[in-house]
Parts: C-alpha cells; structure tokens; sequence
C-alpha cells in the first residue's frame, strides 16, 4: 500500500472527515533533507472533521500526528497540515 493511501485510511477511520485531500509532495523536495529515493516521504493534507470542531490548530495538528506516529516512524518526514471544521474555510 502507497504511504499516500495509507495516510488517507488511517484519517478516514478516526476522523471521519467531510472532505480530505491527501498529496504528495514528495518530488518537489528531491536532495533536501528526509528525501529518499522512490519517495513517499512529503505530503499535504487537507481536512474537514467534525472532530475538529472547539479546537484550536495546535491540538487538531497534534491529534492527526498521532495518529499518524506509525507513518511518521515508516519514513513519512514532513506533513503540512490544513484542518478545518465543517463551516469553517
């Protein structure tokens, strides 16, 4: 399974997004630090959760990057985050 897809399920399954948008970044970073062959290792993702609702941008960052330790530890080396919730741009 692509590191991509598995970013997306393990979100899905927690978080029960309205809308997510899982990209890799990973050619856009070739020769800069945590780039590895074959990449996989820089994504962007965009995130609609209910769960978000009532928390600011530091606890939402934090609840998707522990639930992402697992990816993080298998090669993942940056993660840009934009989290909403719905009703919120």
């Amino acid at each position: 399974m692509l590191m991509k897809d598995r970013i997306a399920a393990k979100l899905t399954q927690a978080l029960h997004p309205v809308t997510l948008d899982v990209i890799d970044e990973s050619d856009r970073h070739i020769g800069h630090a945590g780039a590895r062959e074959g990449g996989q290792t820089h994504y962007r993702v965009h995130i609609v959760s209910e769960a978000f609702a009532g928390k600011g941008r530091l606890d939402r960052h934090r609840m998707v990057n522990a639930l992402l330790a697992e990816e993080f530890a298998a090669g993942v080396h940056a993660l840009a985050l934009k989290t909403a919730a719905p009703g919120e741009s």
